[in-house]
């Protein structure tokens, strides 16, 4: 048994994929309905910047297809502080904005913080603990996006799982990456694509990942990434995944996504 692959991209409103992920006669209103049909997931980034209203999230989830998941991108103002536990009233007003209406198309929340920020294990701790376990009945899965590396610490990957939060691993060309599996499910971002190829990442390299994404789907995984701490015990009933192509390489971020999602549809 495996858990569900789900593989997208970062928001879905972007000049440079007009007539060329989106077809040239595409309403831009109607952006988010044919992407959420080419691809199993998106990233909100959105959220990140600014707040939405009830209205809004619930127009989004109405406009994609059932099985379809959106991953929300957390406020700046609960990450972006000198003191990580006095964010409690802004993750409050970022969970009171509506994010309640989306309903089954809620996936993980992405918290991210600045690469200047450094790894403190109690200042951390407060942090994880002020994260809510539920939104109106609905089970929450949270992951952590770090970019200094200081974070490449066993205390920081045993706190994560102590708390069942998802550490995000981040395929990116400065930041490090911390690939270990912290939580029942997998959240990555892959960072490192290019315009000059078509499909963002190369053949070999969407081949690559691919595989790596079938071994956390299995409950496992791959063997090709170092860790940073002792190995999850393997997840018989699998772990559910989440992949974005984001910012390197956006113009073919879609395409790289929809490359992937082939990949793993043939199994080869």
């Amino acid at each position: 048994m495996a858990g569900e692959i789900r593989v997208g991209i970062g928001g879905w409103t972007f000049a440079p994929w007009r007539g060329v992920f989106y077809p040239d006669d595409l309403r831009q209103k109607d952006e988010l309905n044919f992407a959420s049909r080419q691809l199993t997931a998106i990233e909100i980034n959105g959220t990140y910047y600014s707040g939405f209203t009830p209205a809004t999230f619930a127009k989004w989830a109405a406009e994609t297809p059932d099985g379809f998941v959106f991953a929300v991108k957390a406020s700046r103002f609960c990450t972006n502080r000198k003191v990580l536990a006095d964010g409690a009233e802004s993750i409050a007003r970022f969970f009171a904005q509506g994010l309640g209406e989306l309903g089954d198309r809620l996936g993980p929340i992405l918290w991210q913080f600045m690469p200047t920020k450094k790894f403190d294990r109690d200042e951390f701790a407060a942090f994880l603990d002020l994260l809510p376990a539920s939104l109106e009945g609905r089970t929450l899965c949270h992951a952590v996006e770090v970019r200094h590396e200081s974070f490449c610490d066993a205390r920081f990957v045993d706190l994560c799982r102590e708390r069942g939060v998802a550490i995000c691993i981040a395929h990116h060309g400065v930041y490090p990456m911390i690939a270990d599996v912290t939580a029942d499910f997998v959240y990555a971002r892959l960072m490192c694509g290019t315009e000059d190829v078509l499909t963002c990442y190369p053949p070999a390299d969407i081949d690559a990942w691919a595989a790596r994404l079938r071994a956390w789907a299995e409950g496992g995984a791959p063997a090709d990434l170092a860790l940073v701490s002792q190995a999850a015990a393997p997840r018989p009933g699998g772990r559910d995944v989440f992949a974005f192509f984001i910012t390197g390489g956006k113009p073919r971020a879609p395409a790289g996504a929809m490359a992937m999602i082939a990949k793993l549809k043939t199994g080869a």
